[in-house]
């Protein structure tokens, strides 16, 4: 149990699910050709998950001296597992899902592909070791390494299987997969530095730079309320574009009540929020908006299709 808290194994499932959500519940859905078998895709999503577990890991053993104030009773890392096992287990993740990464690239016949999952395994640890104490960067990145997790299925699964025939369609598929990463750029960036006003305290004393140590609590709050209104200006668009031009009723209800309706109450409690439990409780809700976002791509299939149907 405490190995499964170490790699954080709730939100390595939600990762996974969402994977899972975009390949059966939106390209498989499109009648078209792709490049990995079903269970070549499975080991993408394996290594995924793997290398992401080993980017807790080694996050957890940089950072016990700040989980001690922030989080003490959530601390494994030279408590539950020793600090040397917990390196042990980074290696093992991060070689077992390189590894992976580099069987599926030759399997698509494209062998530099592999670089992706080094560099992601290496981006984790930089991350981990200086990245995170520089204002503003590591929030960045790790909003960026999220959406490559969403753009890694175009790359392995759709752009190889991508000719002459089926070139326009695999296009669009592609340039749906980008909006969906760049929402879940803006909405994990949010949810970072929400994250960063929670460890407050614990990152004050270990002398990091966090937007909420640069700006204080107050300021960093309204920011993130100003923030927030890209991301909603973004849905509101998106819905009267695609979804209401288009007349996918259910889809447009869905958007409202589980991702839109959700931001703007994001947006209102974070703009005076000031306690941990409140940034705690925020950041939660910002994780359930993320994927009910990615959900609505099955929804939006759905919808398309009963509408061809009638």
């Amino acid at each position: 149990m405490n190995f499964l808290k170490l790699i954080r194994y709730k939100n390595l499932l939600m990762l996974a699910l969402m994977q899972l959500i975009f390949r059966y519940g939106f390209l498989k859905l499109q009648n078209i050709g792709l490049a990995l078998t079903d269970w070549q895709y499975g080991l993408l999503v394996l290594s995924t998950v793997l290398i992401a577990a080993a980017g807790y890991v080694i996050n957890d053993i940089f950072d016990q001296q700040t989980d001690i104030v922030n989080k003490p009773n959530k601390v494994i890392v030279g408590k539950s597992i020793s600090e040397n096992r917990a390196y042990n287990i980074y290696a093992l993740l991060n070689i077992s899902g390189v590894a992976i990464g580099f069987y599926l690239s030759n399997v698509i016949l494209r062998p530099n592909f592999a670089a992706i999952f080094v560099l992601v395994a290496a981006t984790l640890y930089i991350y981990a070791t200086s990245l995170k104490q520089m204002l503003l960067i590591g929030n960045i990145i790790i909003a960026l390494l999220l959406s490559v997790s969403v753009l890694i299925i175009g790359v392995f699964d759709v752009f190889p299987a991508t000719d002459l025939s089926n070139q326009q369609i695999m296009a669009n598929l592609f340039s749906i997969l980008l909006d969906y990463a760049i929402f879940a750029f803006m909405i994990n960036l949010l949810r970072e530095i929400v994250k960063d006003l929670e460890d407050f305290d614990g990152d004050y004393k270990q002398g990091m730079n966090t937007l909420a140590i640069y700006l204080g609590i107050k300021k960093t709050s309204e920011l993130v309320c100003v923030l927030s209104i890209i991301p909603i200006l973004c849905l509101l668009n998106y819905m009267n574009t695609y979804l209401i031009v288009n007349n996918l009723i259910t889809a447009v209800i869905y958007s409202l009540l589980f991702i839109l309706g959700p931001m703007l109450y994001f947006s209102i409690k974070i703009a005076t929020a000031q306690s941990k439990t409140e940034f705690i409780h925020l950041s939660k809700v910002l994780k359930w908006i993320l994927f009910f976002g990615i959900v609505s791509v099955l929804i939006i299939t759905l919808n398309i299709k009963w509408n061809a149907s009638k």
